[in-house]
């Protein structure tokens, strides 16, 4: 097998990297040098920046708004991103609802929504995991009644990521009881600021950020012209969004760049008359992470080679999904040893305390204890993959 670039794609890769370092503004810049984290409002920037190019949506269809590159081209593109550690952009419309309404919406509901998400004119967050139903995410009970042209919500969800920043958000909600509790589940798009009964309340993480959200819907009323596909057809399109959600839960980039943030931690971290790099057990523990993470990059460009052909993301996300939430946990864990005693005065320390690109990592290794979970934990993972790559017999 070939793994080399062609001069053509080289030579892309030349104008993707130029491109970034023209078009980041100088605070972001300083940002991104720092290793900082990105306020909501810088993210949204990049993504009009990014927009404005034509770059937002690289795996998009080129007739909705998406670049027409091919694998390579878009791998390339995501490579060069994390080596300049720009924002990365929310996945939510972008990645999620946006790939699910292009397949399965009605021409309408694409007129009205993609525009939108493209351009970063509406954000959007994820309404699937409630009080009761996160992995056995069938056992939801947000309902939703019909009532004329409406359907009437009320319920609970919860870890709802970053909602206090959304418009919109896309549910899973029951509007029937009857037969298997997959049969009965609707798939709906909501507005979040302009449908009265919705409450959304941010909670703090053990990792000192506002991630999460709890979200009530008391008598929200919402029009069913908002249902993606058939009335109790939703689970077949919640399948196909967690294909895509654990496909980027894999996080294959941010191992990347942990990587390369454990190595400059590392380099600058004296070891008597040396330094913690120069310690060949160390970067042992760097090589070992290195190569788990070139295996699981050629195992995600065969999972985008296969959506490039129309394949939608299948029991094969869920590979990337539990090796990739796995390794960016190890990767978090060893920018932690890296730190050694720095890493634990991060919550009552001041920011002068700790150089500016070591300043999220205990924030985000605490985050992180929870990525083997979210999108459906590694062990109901298995499970699929069993069942589907497998081919095991279920017991």
């Amino acid at each position: 097998m070939d793994l080399s670039y062609t001069p053509e794609q080289d030579q892309f890769r030349d104008e993707v990297r130029s491109w970034i370092a023209e078009a980041m503004p100088a605070t972001m810049r300083k940002h991104a040098e720092d290793g900082a984290n990105f306020e909501n409002a810088e993210v949204m920037e990049w993504h009009k920046i990014l927009f404005a190019k034509g770059w937002a949506a690289p795996g998009w269809p080129e007739e909705v708004g998406g670049t027409g590159w091919d694998v390579a081209q878009r791998s390339i593109f995501q490579e060069e991103c994390v080596r300049a550690n720009a924002p990365s952009l929310s996945p939510f419309g972008l990645a999620m609802v946006g790939p699910l309404i292009i397949q399965y919406g009605n021409d309408e509901q694409k007129k009205r929504f993609l525009p939108k998400i493209l351009a970063g004119e509406e954000i959007w967050c994820q309404g699937y995991s409630e009080p009761n139903a996160g992995s056995d995410l069938a056992n939801l009970q947000l309902r939703a009644e019909a009532d004329g042209d409406d359907y009437i919500l009320n319920g609970q969800k919860t870890w709802t990521t970053y909602a206090q920043y959304a418009d919109w958000i896309f549910v899973l909600c029951r509007t029937s009881t009857e037969g298997k509790k997959q049969e009965g589940i609707s798939f709906l798009l909501v507005d979040i600021h302009n449908t009265d009964g919705i409450d959304v309340k941010p909670f703090l993480t053990t990792g000192g950020t506002l991630a999460f959200s709890e979200t009530w819907f008391k008598d929200a009323r919402v029009p069913q012209a908002n249902r993606v596909g058939p009335e109790n057809g939703g689970w077949s399109m919640a399948k196909a969004l967690l294909g895509h959600e654990r496909t980027g839960i894999g996080g294959i980039t941010e191992s990347d760049r942990g990587l390369s943030a454990v190595k400059h931690i590392a380099q600058r971290t004296a070891v008597g008359s040396q330094t913690l790099f120069d310690d060949p057990g160390f970067r042992r523990r760097i090589a070992r992470k290195q190569m788990r993470l070139r295996a699981i990059e050629i195992f995600n460009l065969r999972a985008l080679a296969a959506a490039q052909v129309g394949h939608a993301p299948g029991a094969e996300s869920s590979v990337l999904k539990i090796v990739g939430t796995e390794l960016q946990q190890e990767v978090t864990e060893l920018q932690m040893d890296a730190m050694g005693h720095n890493a634990m005065g991060w919550l009552d320390s001041p920011e002068e305390a700790l150089p500016s690109h070591q300043q999220a990592i205990a924030s985000q290794f605490n985050y992180l204890r929870a990525a083997t979970i979210y999108g459906g934990s590694n062990e109901i993972q298995k499970n699929i993959i069993s069942k589907h790559l497998l081919r095991l017999p279920s017991a």
